[in-house]
C-alpha cells in the first residue's frame, strides 16, 4: 500500500469561533482507495502558507510511502534540513499527516487506532469544558465571576464534572509579568463563587497563558489554594522548564502545561525537572499519535497524567480520544463543549459525548470522517492567525486590564 495524494481544507469556523478561527485538515489517499483524515493545529503562520508547507512535506517523505512507516515518517521530517529538534511548525505538519496515516492504518486493519496502540482500558472518557459565553448574555462571562458561577452550574447539569476559566487578564507578546492586584482579586472571586456554586461538583481548571513571572505565579497559586483547583495552567511561558518548576515545587496545585510543546524531547524536559504534573499535549502539534503515546508513557514512569488539549476542531478531539482510551494515566478530555455546532456539521460520524465523558468508537481508524462539502463551504477568508496576542505591553492600571482577549484571539 502506498500513499498517492493529498487534499487540504483551510476550514473558516463561523461565529462564535469556539475552537479557533480556522480549522486546518489533511486527507491522504492510498493506492488502494483507503483514505485517512488528520488535522494541523496552529502552525504559527497563515493558513494558507501552512497548506503550502504541508504540500512540501507531503511531496519530499510522504508520497509513495507506506502509512504503516510511522517511525521512519516522523524521523524523516523531525530530520528535514538538518534540524532534529523540536520544532512547532514542522510538528504541527507531521502530526496532521501522521494523523491521517493512522486513520488509514486502523481502517487497513479493521481496528480502531486505541487497539493498536495496546488496547482500551478507559470506556469513557471525562471530559471538561470552558465556561463559554451565550446568546443574551448581558455582561462578559469571562470577567463576571458571577455569571462565570451561573455558567458553571449550568455545565455542572449538563453532566459535566470539571469546568476551566481564565479570568487573570489577555496575554501579552511582552509577557512574562507581574499580575495586577486588581487581576488577583479577580481571579481570587471567581474561584471562590465558581466553588460556591457548583461544591464537589466540578473540578475547577484555573487557566492562564504563560503571562506570569514564577514569582507572580507563585503568588497567584498561593491565593488560589483554600479553593483546592485541580491544576493551574500554563503559569509561566513555556520557554524555561526551570521557571515552571519553580512555581510547581511551591504550590499544592498541580501544574498543567504542554499545549505550546512539541515532541517527547520538550515533554521529557518537564519530566525530569517536576516541572508539571498533569500534560496536555495538543495531538495536531505534538508530533502525532505515537509521538503522544510515547509521551504519555514516559508521564506514566514519573506518575503524571495525560489531559489532552483541543483548542481545535473535531479530527484532532477525536485523535485525542483514540489516544486516551488506551493511554492508563488518562486524566481528562478537553471538549468544545459537547460537540455540537459547527464542530458536529464538521463531520459524519460524529464525537459521542453523554453526560459529561466521551464515548470511544468502535469503528475502525479514527472513527470520524469528515464531511468535505461542509469544509469546502466555510473557507477561511481572514488574515489573522488561530490566535494572537496582544502587541503591547501590559501596564498596570492604564484602562487596558480588565480587558480579557483569551477566547476570541483578537487584539
Amino acid at each position: 500500500m502506498k500513499i498517492i495524494d493529498l487534499k487540504t481544507f483551510v476550514v473558516g469556523n463561523p461565529p462564535p469561533h469556539f475552537g479557533g478561527r480556522f480549522f486546518v485538515f489533511v486527507k491522504l489517499t492510498t493506492d488502494t482507495g483507503i483514505t485517512g483524515i488528520g488535522e494541523v493545529y496552529a502552525v504559527p503562520f497563515h493558513p494558507h502558507v501552512v497548506e503550502k508547507m504541508i504540500a512540501d512535506v507531503f511531496g519530499r517523505v510522504v508520497h509513495n510511502s507506506d502509512p504503516f512507516r510511522i517511525e521512519t515518517l516522523f524521523r524523516t521530517v523531525y530530520s528535514s534540513g538538518f534540524t532534529q529538534r523540536p520544532d512547532m511548525s514542522l510538528a504541527g505538519i507531521v502530526s496532521g499527516l501522521e494523523m491521517a496515516c493512522w486513520d488509514i492504518i486502523g481502517k487497513a486493519c479493521d481496528k480502531p487506532v486505541y487497539e493498536l496502540l495496546g488496547g482500551k482500558v478507559h470506556d469513557r472518557l471525562r471530559t471538561y469544558t470552558y465556561l463559554y459565553p451565550q446568546p443574551g448574555d448581558k455582561t462578559d462571562v469571562y470577567m463576571d465571576a458571577d455569571l462565570a458561577a451561573e455558567r458553571a452550574v449550568y455545565y455542572a447539569d449538563m453532566g459535566f464534572t470539571a469546568v476551566k476559566f481564565d479570568p487573570l487578564s489577555f496575554y501579552s507578546a511582552f509577557d512574562p509579568r507581574q499580575p495586577t492586584l486588581a487581576g488577583l482579586e479577580r481571579c481570587v472571586q471567581f474561584v471562590q463563587k465558581i466553588r460556591e456554586a457548583v461544591g464537589t461538583r466540578c473540578d475547577l481548571l484555573f487557566g492562564t497563558h504563560g503571562q506570569l513571572t514564577p514569582t507572580g505565579a507563585i503568588r497567584l497559586a498561593k491565593q488560589l489554594e483554600p479553593y483546592d483547583p485541580l491544576w493551574l495552567e500554563e503559569p509561566v511561558p513555556p520557554d524555561n522548564v526551570n521557571a515552571m518548576a519553580q512555581v510547581a515545587h511551591q504550590t499544592s496545585i498541580p501544574v498543567a502545561t504542554g499545549e505550546r510543546l512539541a515532541t517527547k524531547y520538550e515533554f521529557a524536559q518537564l519530566l525530569r525537572h517536576d516541572a508539571a504534573a498533569i500534560l496536555q499535549l495538543n495531538l495536531g502539534r505534538v508530533g502525532g499519535i505515537l509521538e503522544g503515546k510515547k509521551i504519555a508513557g514516559m508521564a506514566e514512569a514519573f506518575h503524571a497524567q495525560i489531559a489532552p488539549h483541543c483548542y481545535n476542531g473535531p479530527i484532532g478531539g477525536m485523535a485525542n480520544a483514540q489516544l486516551s482510551a488506551c493511554s492508563p494515566n488518562f486524566l481528562i478530555l478537553e471538549s468544545i463543549q459537547t460537540w455540537g455546532g459547527f464542530h458536529d456539521d464538521l463531520v459524519e460520524q460524529k464525537i459521542r459525548w453523554e453526560n459529561g465523558f466521551v464515548i470511544p468508537p468502535a469503528t475502525p481508524g479514527l472513527g470520524i470522517t469528515l464531511n468535505e462539502a461542509v469544509a469546502n463551504a466555510h473557507p477561511y477568508m481572514g488574515d489573522k492567525l488561530h490566535l494572537e496576542m496582544w502587541a503591547r505591553p501590559v501596564v498596570p492600571n492604564d484602562g487596558t486590564d480588565p480587558i480579557n482577549i483569551n477566547q476570541t484571539g483578537s487584539a
